[in-house]
């Protein structure tokens, strides 16, 4: 291998990656594809193969819950959702973003957060707790929930990763890891995101609107985000409810191979194929039950963030599979020994570039085929992988912590000025360093 061209390829590969995440969103699929035409044109390396199963998966699952949303299936989910958090106000800092996690996990998006977001900071604020806690850390939840999801983008990517030989490391092999490991996370980041700050009582800001009228006491605060219900339907509830069991079939397929119908080789059909067929079935479930308004799902918030991480994976995935393909031999050799020798370093590139694109499954095409390569177990990349994700969130740059921030007028929930001193900081960390720890262990016992 020239070191030096290695070197520079490489340099084109990242600065690709950065210049993208200065575009965000589509500008990041396109600066992956403009990567690829240097490696192809100028090095003249051979193309890498495009994440065409992963994009279908996406796609599929996209479309299925942008049918969801328009039939209001979202809108039930949250107020389900609320209920379940309003029952253990107390104990909300821990109740808050368990349910934000499950949630996220059945309907495959973070995006169910946003309207939970008030209910978080009212009912906290109402019975003496810091808003800034639960919200940060449902915020932060919301990212490892995307590592359990059987229908989110970055599953998809993982999947498709995975499951074909030599491996053979399919949906419920990664689900046994990443679920367990986040719950665990999520309950003890819960015990130390409890004690951030300080208590309403005495926060000095705080207690100085209260003085000045801007928000009400504690004991006197009015419910009025609360109150401000979502409003439900019978069409929205079946959506939601359709939905969800096509997620359960999902699992229930990937855990009997013997359900799966056989390929031409008289071999179970693999899962990828699997989804996109539930998915679309889902979808169609939903037109003829619950009577939505197929029209309005390319103006829906699901559908248009879903098309956004389509493109993005599309070009970025391309660009690092160009790099990758033409160098596995030399990074296994290289690189592998480094890392199965510390594994954590593949949990910190999962990680950076979690951060640095705030794309849970551009990072997972980005550096996950670097831990195959290099031989981690499959059963801890997954675990690793998982906690990893909570990266998005290091930075105050992503909509839901702005919307977190927005939500709450008692100004506990900050920002920051610094990049280091906002809210969301070391419920991130400390997330995602607990996730990644118990997914290490869970995934060195059953993977």
């Amino acid at each position: 291998m020239d070191v030096v061209l290695f070197i520079v390829e490489l340099l084109v590969v990242l600065g690709c990656i950065v210049m993208g995440t200065r575009s965000s969103g589509v500008g990041l699929g396109l600066w992956g594809g403009f990567g690829v035409a240097i490696l192809v044109f100028v090095f003249r390396l051979p193309p890498g193969s495009p994440p065409i199963d992963a994009l279908l998966i996406v796609i599929s699952v996209v479309v299925a819950s942008s049918i969801m949303q328009v039939a209001g299936g979202i809108d039930w989910m949250v107020s389900v959702a609320a209920k379940i958090i309003s029952r253990f106000p107390k104990q909300i800092t821990l109740i808050a973003p368990l349910v934000a996690f499950l949630f996220s996990v059945g309907a495959g998006t973070s995006n169910i957060l946003y309207p939970l977001l008030p209910v978080i900071q009212d009912l906290s604020y109402r019975n003496g707790i810091r808003p800034s806690r639960p919200l940060s850390l449902s915020v932060v939840a919301t990212g490892v929930a995307l590592a359990c999801s059987p229908v989110s983008a970055a599953m998809a990517a993982m999947v498709t990763l995975t499951e074909v030989p030599p491996y053979g490391y399919e949906l419920v092999d990664i689900l046994k890891v990443t679920i367990p490991a986040a719950i665990a996370g999520i309950v003890v980041s819960s015990f130390v995101v409890g004690r951030l700050g300080k208590d309403i009582a005495h926060d000095p800001d705080i207690q100085a609107r209260i003085a000045a009228g801007t928000i009400p006491a504690p004991g006197s605060a009015a419910a009025d985000a609360a109150k401000a219900e979502v409003t439900v339907t019978s069409g929205g509830r079946n959506a939601a409810i359709v939905f969800l069991l096509g997620v359960v079939a999902i699992v229930v397929f990937g855990l009997f191979r013997g359900l799966r119908p056989l390929d031409a080789e008289g071999v179970a059909v693999s899962m990828t194929p699997i989804i996109e067929i539930v998915m679309f079935v889902v979808g169609t479930l939903i037109i003829l039950i619950s009577r939505p308004k197929a029209s309005e799902v390319p103006t829906a918030t699901v559908f248009r963030a879903g098309m956004v991480s389509a493109v993005a994976l599309f070009g970025l995935a391309w660009l690092t599979d160009t790099f990758l393909s033409h160098y596995t031999e030399e990074i296994s050799t290289s690189i592998g020994g480094l890392v199965t020798a510390a594994p954590w370093i593949f949990a910190l590139g999962v990680f950076l570039v979690c951060v640095l694109t705030t794309s849970q499954s551009t990072a997972t095409r980005t550096i996950v085929p670097i831990g195959l390569a290099a031989g981690i177990p499959l059963g801890l990349l997954s675990g690793m992988w998982a906690g990893a994700f909570a990266g998005i969130y290091l930075l105050p740059t992503n909509g839901s912590q702005i919307a977190a921030a927005n939500f709450d007028p008692t100004g506990s929930t900050k920002l920051g000025t610094k990049l280091v001193d906002h809210s969301f900081f070391i419920p991130t960390l400390v997330l995602a360093a607990t996730t990644i720890v118990f997914g290490a262990v869970f995934g060195l016992l059953w993977g």
